[in-house]
């Protein structure tokens, strides 16, 4: 009997040790990266912390209070949704139309589902000084040979124009990203319903629209949080596009807490725009998830 105990024993104690060795590396990084951080930053945020002094004061909500009273938080906040709203549609639909075309009959189709995924490659800040140069130098060289003024604007003195901009660098990086998972979705649609469709008479217009778009609400529900969440914490290509120029019209919130907590030396008021940030982001974020995981198919 007591044999059999300490063999149970041994084997719970293994699986256990199993669990620790694959899942304990995962936990730890977790915790470190993002629970400390997570749990400090809160703290810190209910502080006058300014990020040098070993010492502080308990300040209890007026970090918040005058975050909701800061009106270039709630310009960049601005900025950050309406900028978010437009990349999210543009780049879902962009994406989507790539793998929709790159799903039938073409030649070389994984070169140009290679080429077009490339941009993702390309780092945040790189990617945006690349395309300060392509803005700067070729788009106006291009608009003042063929006479279109659109292209030839300075791209960077206007809100409108540093808006656009931001729209055009993040959807050209992240359509090519979401091309591969929508292409995913595609690949697993069961041709059976294609078939039947054409057997029916179907055209391709009533195919997209009765067959393939309700069998990937699952994959666009995906590709929708992705998008989101990237937009919204867009930071790396804001700073090395448009820096905020001009007058801080075109700076996201990302930008605009990290100018308040490291360039201002205010970690405490910083940390509580960022906590407002988070629940802002964790409301859309599930909110989304919740309005378009409704009615999924099952394939």
């Amino acid at each position: 009997m007591n044999k059999k105990i300490r063999i149970k024993r041994r084997v719970k104690l293994g699986t256990i040790g199993d669990y620790a060795l694959f899942v304990g590396p995962t936990m730890l990084l977790f915790t470190l990266l993002f629970l400390i951080p997570l749990v400090s930053e809160i703290f810190y945020s209910f502080t006058n912390w300014n990020g040098i002094d070993p010492t502080f004061k308990f300040m209890g909500i007026k970090n918040y209070l005058r975050a909701v009273k800061d009106d270039t938080y709630w310009v960049s906040f601005w900025f950050t949704i309406k900028f978010s709203a437009f990349v999210v549609i543009i780049s879902n639909l962009v994406g989507f139309a790539w793998a929709y075309v790159l799903s039938g009959d073409i030649p070389y189709k994984n070169f140009w589902r290679a080429l077009i995924y490339a941009p993702r490659i390309i780092g945040g800040v790189v990617l945006g000084f690349l395309w300060r140069f392509i803005f700067q130098n070729v788009f106006v060289q291009f608009g003042q040979w063929s006479g279109i003024s659109w292209f030839s604007q300075q791209w960077f003195t206007t809100p409108e124009s540093s808006f656009w901009a931001l729209v055009i660098v993040m959807t050209w990086s992240l359509s090519g990203y979401l091309m591969i998972i929508y292409n995913s979705g595609l690949a697993a649609i069961s041709k059976d319903y294609y078939e039947a469709a054409t057997v029916d008479g179907a055209s391709k217009w009533t195919t997209l629209k009765s067959i393939t778009i309700p069998l990937l609400k699952g994959t666009t529900t995906r590709c929708l949080f992705i998008a989101i969440n990237w937009a919204m914490l867009l930071y790396d290509t804001n700073i090395s596009l448009t820096n905020g120029n001009p007058y801080r019209t075109s700076e996201g919130v990302m930008m605009n807490i990290y100018a308040t907590a490291f360039r201002s030396n205010q970690i405490a008021y910083g940390a509580a725009k960022s906590v407002l940030f988070i629940i802002v982001l964790l409301a859309v974020s599930f909110g989304q998830l919740k309005l378009t995981s409704r009615n999924e198919v099952s394939l």
